[in-house]
């Protein structure tokens, strides 16, 4: 079953040409309406559920203009709609939801949740976040990069701030696409190590270094997250801002990666905590066509699950 769980679980082949059929439909859809349907209609007759346990705007909006453009239809389903896991088991409802749809989207907290939906589902499961990983915003990552830039191979891509499930999946494409990985951030916010031997292992260079300043020089690529899951108590905001504050991404930070440097951020975004307004809306900042990304980069996804 092509389920697509995290970058390290898909053959890198099968990587390169969901980004590649992601920018071509990108292309294709140029000037059109946003409404208006793709010329091919892979998803004809077939049914997404899209299930979230975790709040979203972009996963949400992109999965169902995404999966509505090539002709499907979607059905969108909370944790509170279903009570994942409480009363029925994981396994049950994958049983029982592969009955009725062709394909499941989940985004919930914990990486468990996932593997045992797609383990016990006859239908493909896309990973649409979990507390471990996010592949699908690192796949809109990368082919966000390459349409401004060219090939990602080789490429130094520096993470500032908490290491945290999408810095996860950045050390797992490392390894998938061959580009060189640093994180920059305290040590209490460290990323699991396992993830960084695990890109090590894969052939990737990736480091760890705790002067911002020395991290960012050269970087082709310079990325940051929030600082705060909207979920984290008050307490453990003010501990993140005082630890964190160091490594806020501004303009005397940016000035230290290579002049055509990009800047991204998955958002949504604490405006001037991790990263100031200056560096966002700057002429460097790739933000919003990063998130544009999300929708291109889900249908190739999508595609690839249906073998169509």
């Amino acid at each position: 079953m092509p389920h697509f769980l995290d970058i390290n679980k898909t053959d890198p082949a099968a990587l390169r040409q969901m980004i590649d059929i992601a920018r071509q439909l990108k292309d294709a859809r140029d000037g059109q309406p946003k409404a208006a349907p793709d010329a091919e209609q892979p998803l004809a007759g077939r049914m997404v559920a899209l299930i979230f346990e975790k709040p979203s705007t972009r996963t949400r909006v992109s999965f169902d203009v995404g999966a509505r453009q090539m002709g499907g239809q979607t059905m969108v389903l909370s944790g509170a709609d279903m009570q994942l896991g409480h009363g029925e088991t994981i396994a049950d409802t994958a049983r029982v939801l592969s009955r009725y749809v062709d394909m499941i989207m989940i985004r919930t907290f914990e990486e468990a949740t996932l593997l045992e939906m797609a383990e016990h589902s006859s239908v493909p499961v896309i990973n649409g976040l979990t507390n471990r990983s996010h592949p699908c915003q690192i796949m809109a990552d990368i082919l966000t990069y390459e349409e401004h830039r060219g090939p990602i191979k080789g490429r130094k891509v520096v993470w500032s701030g908490d290491g945290n499930n999408v810095f996860a999946s950045f050390a797992q494409a490392a390894g998938r696409f061959g580009f060189d990985l640093t994180f920059t951030g305290p040590a209490p916010l460290d990323p699991e190590m396992a993830f960084v031997e695990e890109a090590r292992a894969a052939g990737a260079r990736v480091e760890i270094e705790r002067d911002p300043a020395k991290a960012v020089a050269g970087a082709d690529l310079v990325v940051t997250d929030t600082w705060v899951s909207m979920h984290d108590p008050q307490s453990a905001r003010e501990r993140r801002h005082n630890q964190l504050r160091g490594y806020q991404v501004n303009a005397a930070l940016m000035a230290h990666a290579k002049p055509d440097a990009l800047f991204m951020h998955c958002l949504p975004a604490h405006r001037d905590d991790e990263a100031t307004s200056e560096v966002m809306d700057g002429p460097r900042s790739v933000i919003f066509d990063e998130a544009e990304n999300r929708l291109h980069a889900q249908k190739a996804i999508m595609r690839w699950c249906l073998g169509t």
